[in-house]
């Protein structure tokens, strides 16, 4: 009976021994390793997308018209700055730093004044009146950016929609209205700065030369005065300065 005892006893610390050694391994196992949660990084902002906004400006026409016949000039040097305002849409194509597209644009000038007038003893005060009412450009873009800021420029070509030409003898109180026989159009060239303000909203100021081509204009045989003379339009050219804002279409944007 006592082996038996002892042989029970000695089994009961050989278990407690073992127990003791596995709790010991279970608190000194290390803690398994849990990786930080991941951080979101937002895709940089791009310009790449079409987009479309308006624009308002100012607008200042150069031109010099002169007469075969009495050889003088009706229109020497600017006329007044107009107001002019309009809408855009367009394209942009961003690698790396350098933005690429290009730009239509059409704009109504407020433009009801423009006339030139000349004493002339033999003839009379003779007037010419020629107006623009629109301008519309086309022109691929090129710039640089360094995130939400962008410096460009723009080449291209343009068209102005005049009114008729018309030439007036104040004195004798005649007139005569022509049609342009020649293309009213030129080339253009414009640089400037865009700025993404908002998501998918930027504003831009720019300023564009228009370089546009002669016209002449001849009066009619058999007209009272001036018959047969010729007018033309040279040295023609539009300068314009505007402030404007588009919507980005440029669905790889990044969101504020």
């Amino acid at each position: 009976m006592r082996k038996l005892f002892d042989t029970t006893a000695a089994l009961a610390v050989l278990v407690a021994t073992s127990m003791t050694a596995n709790a010991a391994d279970v608190r000194a196992r290390p803690a398994p390793y849990a990786p930080p949660p991941p951080v979101y990084a937002p895709p940089p902002f791009s310009w790449t997308g079409f987009y479309l906004g308006g624009n308002i400006g100012g607008a200042w026409a150069n031109r010099d018209v002169t007469d075969t016949f009495l050889g003088v000039n009706f229109n020497n040097g600017n006329n007044d700055g107009v107001f002019i305002g309009g809408g855009q849409l367009g394209f942009n194509w961003q690698v790396s730093n350098f933005v690429l597209g290009f730009e239509a644009d059409f704009d109504g000038a407020a433009n009801n004044n423009n006339t030139g007038t000349v004493f002339i003893p033999t003839v009379g005060t003779i007037q010419v009146t020629s107006n623009n009412r629109w301008i519309t450009t086309l022109a691929a873009r090129f710039g640089v950016t360094n995130g939400y800021w962008l410096f460009y420029g723009k080449a291209g070509g343009g068209w102005i929609g005049s009114d008729d030409f018309t030439v007036t003898n104040l004195t004798a109180g005649g007139s005569f209205t022509a049609s342009n026989n020649n293309s009213n159009s030129g080339w253009l060239l414009g640089a400037g700065i865009e700025w993404a303000f908002a998501p998918n909203w930027s504003a831009k100021v720019e300023y564009n030369y228009l370089g546009l081509d002669d016209r002449t204009f001849t009066v009619p045989a058999g007209f009272p005065f001036l018959a047969g003379d010729t007018f033309t339009q040279s040295n023609r050219n539009v300068q314009m300065v505007k402030v404007g804002i588009n919507y980005l279409f440029n669905w790889s944007s990044y969101r504020y």
